[in-house]
């Protein structure tokens, strides 16, 4: 029973906000959903830099919350969250691509690493062990375990670019949008069956169950360093396989 009034509270400062907009109103709404803004600033602050404030995330993403309490609209039937939540990642990753964080060195070599993944995986049919890649790129095994820890900042968010989203001024069902989620999802899949068990468990772990790097290493018993290094593999791994299409989703 308190959690239908609680939703009939809900709906009733929604209805109320979108007929008369008062401020009051909309500090209470504020208030009720902030901390949407730090749960996103938490997984997203996952592998990034040290000098990356993470204050600065959640100041951003406050600013998309704003706008998606703005935008909003009750009679579509969508979740406010579900809503919001987009808003807020996106306010966050604009704001961190203003920045332009991530060297160019670093791009390049991601690039690299992504480019002989897909190509070495396409041909094998299997997911490439760290022995076959580091030979495919023309470096030591070791070497290839410290690029990969140089590239965890470049997974933040990682399948992001392959996926569109709907336009911020809708959140209108899109048929064709469907069909390509469908496709991504579709590849998705055989992709994720194709990693190690190791690298499938973090990915199921941390996008699926919602679990932080730290709860994962806990659960696996590894370390963090282990657990983002493979977290890093996994994403790599995917993204090559994504890239397939990636030119029909832009």
């Amino acid at each position: 029973m308190a959690e239908i009034e609680t939703a009939g509270t809900q709906q009733n400062l929604w209805s109320e906000y979108r007929e008369t907009r008062r401020a009051d109103i909309r500090e209470k709404l504020i208030e009720q959903y902030l901390p949407l803004v730090k749960l996103v600033a938490g997984r997203i602050a996952i592998g990034l830099p040290q000098h990356v404030d993470k204050d600065d995330l959640i100041s951003n993403g406050f600013f998309g919350l704003l706008e998606a309490i703005e935008r909003y609209d009750l009679s579509r039937g969508v979740k406010f969250e579900t809503y919001a939540v987009a808003r807020i990642r996106g306010a966050m990753l604009d704001s961190l691509r203003a920045q332009d964080w991530i060297p160019a060195t670093v791009r390049q070599k991601a690039r690299q690493y992504e480019q002989t993944l897909t190509v070495l995986e396409n041909r094998l049919g299997r997911s490439a062990s760290d022995d076959e890649v580091a030979g495919a790129m023309g470096v030591t095994v070791p070497q290839l375990h410290n690029l990969i820890n140089t590239l965890n900042g470049c997974t933040l968010v990682p399948l992001e670019d392959y996926v569109k989203t709907e336009s911020p001024n809708s959140m209108a069902p899109n048929p064709s949008q469907f069909l390509e989620d469908e496709e991504v999802k579709a590849t998705l899949a055989k992709a994720i069956e194709r990693l190690t068990e190791k690298e499938r468990l973090v990915v199921t772990l941390y996008y699926y169950e919602g679990l932080t790097l730290k709860e994962i290493s806990l659960i696996l018993k590894l370390t963090e360093a282990r657990i983002s290094q493979l977290h890093t593999k996994a994403i790599f791994r995917l993204r090559g396989a994504l890239s397939r299409i990636k030119s029909s989703l832009l």
